[in-house]
């Protein structure tokens, strides 16, 4: 049940993408540009980064309703923006439940502020959705761990100042699960991808512009130890998959905002557009279309906070949160597509941008876990009673 307090957050951060975002969105799609830092800026200074970190820790220590609204609203202005939260969410909630009190005083105010900016270097070139089969080494010297291998689809690497790395650290080939650790590999100011440590190259796609996605290698790139997550090698592969339920919802919420923007399209479209002397909005079928869109996008929508519920709670919500984001992110591709469709030929043409919505749409099924993925969740956990 939201309160008025959640629709004051609705209305500040609809204001902020409204006047920001909106307005650069399309023209950065086009022309593969990134998001400015000024909006970067922006999202830090109204704690954007660090909305479900306590506030003993730099955060607004808000719900996950709260965490919900503000990817919705700001992936309806622009995909990109929405999820450019969702890396240090991933690495803000992996060292709150399982960093050492050290490291979250050290690190989560940064990443609270949006001082620090993190990606998530998990996927490898072999090792997609069976996370278990990651190969990349870390190997302990001293205070360090050297670690060499490869990574894929590392969003914002360039521009994040930490990488979250999943790594081996027992090379035994039946320690599949039991043999990975998470390190926070910290960029020196200004480093970028510098050979022979850490080098990168980008990877062109189809949509979801504004934050660009990398292939890395590394090379011996020294970690201090004080950067594995804990204090205890080898729980990597655990710690990561509760951290996906929080990863899950804010995708849910994602897919919510983007499908919500591409509906709005398409009813303005339709109550504009003139055939056969009248509004295509007069039409049963595209009335039809509308009422099924809003009616799936609404589902959708409340799918995701009762589990934004379940996980304020502080229950288990893999469940939950499978749900929402596999619902979620299949109606974004339905209701996208369809509102490209009421659109006619002027959807398939860049001069709307119902088309850019329908692009980015169609990730969502793929990262976080793909389709197919959320099913073997949920199917676990209903066959487990």
């Amino acid at each position: 049940m939201l309160t008025d307090a959640h629709e004051a957050i609705r209305k500040a951060v609809r204001d902020f993408a409204a006047k920001q975002v909106a307005p650069i969105a399309d023209r950065h799609d086009r022309e593969n540009l990134e998001i400015p830092t000024d909006i970067l800026k922006g999202m830090a200074e109204l704690g954007y980064f660090g909305l479900t970190i306590p506030e003993e820790y730099g955060g607004l220590g808000l719900d996950y309703a709260s965490m919900a609204i503000v990817a919705e609203e700001l992936s309806r202005a622009w995909l990109s923006v929405g999820s450019v939260m969702t890396r240090n969410l991933i690495t803000g909630t992996l060292l709150l439940a399982h960093g050492t009190e050290e490291q979250k005083r050290r690190l989560l105010p940064g990443i609270a502020s949006g001082d620090l900016l993190t990606a998530a270097a998990f996927t490898e070139p072999d090792a997609g959705s069976d996370t278990a089969a990651v190969s990349t080494r870390a190997v302990r010297r001293g205070d360090d761990y050297l670690v060499t291998g490869a990574k894929t689809w590392c969003t914002l690497a360039n521009r994040a100042h930490i990488l979250t790395l999943l790594a081996r650290t027992d090379p035994d080939p039946k320690k599949r699960h039991r043999g990975l650790s998470i390190l926070l590999v910290q960029k020196e100011p200004g480093d970028g991808f510098d050979p022979p440590a850490i080098a990168g190259e980008p990877i062109a796609t189809i949509g979801y512009h504004g934050m660009k996605s990398f292939s890395l290698s590394f090379d011996g790139c020294r970690v201090p130890a004080r950067n594995l997550i804990g204090d205890t090698e080898h729980r990597g592969f655990y710690q990561l998959m509760a951290t996906y339920e929080s990863a899950r919802i804010q995708t849910a919420a994602r897919a919510v905002g983007v499908a919500q923007a591409a509906y709005e399209a398409a009813l303005v479209y339709a109550r504009q557009r003139v055939q056969f002397g009248q509004p295509i909005s007069h039409f049963q079928v595209i009335r039809h279309k509308l009422a099924d869109m809003a009616t799936e996008i609404e589902a959708a929508r409340q799918l995701t906070y009762y589990a934004c519920a379940m996980k304020d709670s502080g229950r288990r919500c893999d469940l939950e949160a499978g749900m929402a984001k596999v619902f979620a992110a299949e109606m974004a591709e339905r209701v996208t597509s369809e509102a490209m469709q009421i659109h006619g030929g002027y959807g398939y043409s860049l001069e709307y941008p119902v088309q850019r919505y329908w692009r980015d749409a169609r990730v969502l099924r793929i990262f976080e876990g793909t389709s197919e993925i959320q099913r073997e969740v949920i199917a676990k956990r209903i066959l487990e009673t």
